[in-house]
């Protein structure tokens, strides 16, 4: 029996398959990337010293999106563009948040001191809130390892304080434990006496708004100052982004991008893993 001859199939081309496998695998990596960021958690990093002792310059935070509901703001470009929020919910007084400028395209992060309808003030330093000073307690100072990213800067008339504690250098800051009525603790600078907003208000916070402070009370421009100054004034509720709950990275400002191993040299490892929500919510 004679065998019969192969036949020659023609080659497919497979490239156009390829190609579309491709393109549809970056397409669903970039809506999943961008449903994770705009609905669930967003990194961000810590670009001042507004919010010492909690937060240090250099710090990668993880910040939840959920829990104020969605605005405008909670998404990469500000696409969707609407007014007003969905499932929106007013923060906890002590919330460490971060928020939208409300005249500037720059995101920002403080501490809720006050809710709509609280009344403000500030008496050398204390705040009184609705009427009733907040307890504030002196203890001891806080020491802050001296790097490019904590530089030791203090608001004049203040003078750096240095101290060596076994050969590394250390900058060391007046501090206080402040404490809101049936809320969170936690701790503040406060360099100076009769700082520059140490005396503010009475104020009542409109409606839809909020008032926020840095833990760094003498340098941080929070809702005691107005925009026009430099600060935040009460800022819309509409202008929250997420609150602040854990960091995951933190540099002490010496890595270079294009040196690796720098990355891990520079690397402030005790400070991953600091949270800043409270637990008894």
């Amino acid at each position: 029996m004679r065998s019969q001859p192969a036949r020659c199939r023609p080659a497919r081309n497979d490239k156009p398959e390829s190609a579309g496998s491709l393109l549809r695998f970056f397409v669903t990596l970039v809506l999943l990337t961008w449903a994770l960021r705009s609905f669930i958690v967003q990194p961000f990093n810590i670009p001042s010293g507004s919010m010492l002792p909690a937060l240090y310059i250099g710090d990668y935070i993880v910040v939840e999106k959920w829990p104020y509901g969605y605005s405008t703001y909670s998404f990469p470009f500000h696409f969707p563009s609407f007014h007003g929020r969905v499932f929106g919910h007013v923060p906890h007084r002590g919330d460490v948040v971060v928020f939208r400028h409300p005249t500037e395209e720059a995101d920002l992060i403080k501490r809720v001191i006050g809710l709509p309808g609280d009344v403000i003030q500030l008496r050398d330093g204390v705040v009184v809130l609705n009427g009733h000073p907040l307890i504030r307690q002196k203890i001891r100072p806080i020491e802050i390892p001296l790097s490019a990213n904590s530089p030791c800067k203090v608001v004049p008339p203040a003078s750096p304080l240095v101290e060596m504690v076994d050969g590394r250098a250390y900058c060391r800051y007046p501090t206080y434990r402040e404490s809101l009525p049936g809320g969170p603790s936690f701790v503040v600078l406060d360099q100076v006496d009769h700082g520059p907003a140490d005396d503010f208000g009475p104020v009542r916070v409109p409606a839809g708004h909020v008032f926020l402070m840095g833990d760094n009370r003498d340098d941080s421009l929070d809702s005691r100052f107005p925009a026009v100054e430099g600060g935040i004034g009460m800022v819309p509720v509409d202008h929250l982004i997420g609150r602040a709950v854990v960091t995951f990275w933190s540099t002490d400002g010496t890595a270079s991008y294009v040196k690796p191993w720098t990355w891990f040299s520079a690397l402030r490892a005790g400070r991953i893993g600091n949270g800043y929500t409270d637990k008894s919510k």
